[in-house]
């Protein structure tokens, strides 16, 4: 599996280093929602993917997630009261919820109409399932 991790990765220039181990990624995900909620949601994401894809970290420490808060200029303090209070528990749990319900078992997990992809995809597969669902491409110059 990590095999072809590395290589879709590669292929898709996205950065992916040497993984031995697999971290829990359960308060990431709560401190994410906060960072959504700030305005800093594509950042943190971003950052925590880096983290954890490329660089290896372990996303389940609370310092990690702190630094990762903090490099993006979001309060670390605040963030670690998210965290101690777990205050997006429930919706980080109705997310999972309503994933559970429609069968997505990994992320990224893509989803048009009764069609799925699961994992990170090409282009041109992306756009193959869009088209598959009444997609039209539009021209970039209006």
């Amino acid at each position: 599996m990590i095999a072809h991790l590395k290589t879709t990765a590669d292929k898709l220039g996205l950065p992916f280093g040497p993984r031995t181990m697999t971290y829990n990624s359960r308060l990431a995900q709560e401190l994410g929602m906060w960072a959504m909620a700030s305005g800093k949601g594509d950042e943190f994401h971003l950052a925590a993917f880096k983290a954890y894809f490329a660089d290896g970290v372990n996303l389940g420490k609370i310092p990690v997630l702190l630094e990762i808060a903090g490099s993006l200029g979001l309060p670390e303090k605040e963030a670690a009261q998210v965290l101690a209070d777990r205050t997006f528990k429930d919706e980080v749990d109705r997310d999972w919820q309503e994933s559970r319900f429609k069968g997505i078992t990994a992320v990224p997990t893509f989803m048009m109409g009764q069609h799925k992809l699961v994992g990170a995809q090409d282009y041109e597969t992306l756009e193959q399932l869009a088209r598959q669902n009444g997609a039209v491409k539009r021209d970039r110059a209006t």
